[in-house]
């Protein structure tokens, strides 16, 4: 009998703090701020809008050789920094070549790759990313 008591005792202590505990979160998800559904729509219309395009001069190049990277952006402000990243060992790598869009939001990018094979390659600008395309190095 005094094994079923302490039983009893241990389920009414943690049916007791599994109620505090739903008491407090509701409390805390009660205190946190909500976003207007308006507002949080139109920052994600703002970063739907946001494209880019490129478009490299070259589909192959010897290693070390100078090609260009040429495109549009439209949803981004002029003056932005648009940077070219490769594809390495899976993971998205920015490269030292970057530019600023002119004012109607085109960019001209001057670039040299030294990774032999198919490199894939792209354009971004904060979260915004062109299209994949690809430039094989011989």
């Amino acid at each position: 009998m005094i094994v079923s008591k302490r039983n009893s005792l241990r389920l009414a202590a943690v049916a007791t703090l599994g109620v505090l505990s739903l008491g407090l979160a509701g409390t805390a998800v009660a205190a946190t701020p909500t976003v207007s559904a308006s507002a949080a729509s139109a920052g994600q219309q703002a970063a739907a809008h946001a494209t880019i395009t490129a478009k490299p001069s070259v589909t192959s190049v010897r290693a070390w050789e100078d090609f260009h990277v040429t495109g549009t952006t439209t949803g981004l402000k002029a003056g932005s920094t648009v940077t070219l990243q490769q594809k390495q060992h899976g993971k998205w790598v920015s490269l030292p070549a970057s530019v600023r869009t002119a004012h109607n939001g085109s960019y001209a990018l001057r670039v040299k790759l030294g990774i032999k094979g198919l490199n894939e390659l792209r354009i971004v600008s904060g979260a915004t990313a062109s299209p994949v395309f690809t430039v094989t190095v011989r």
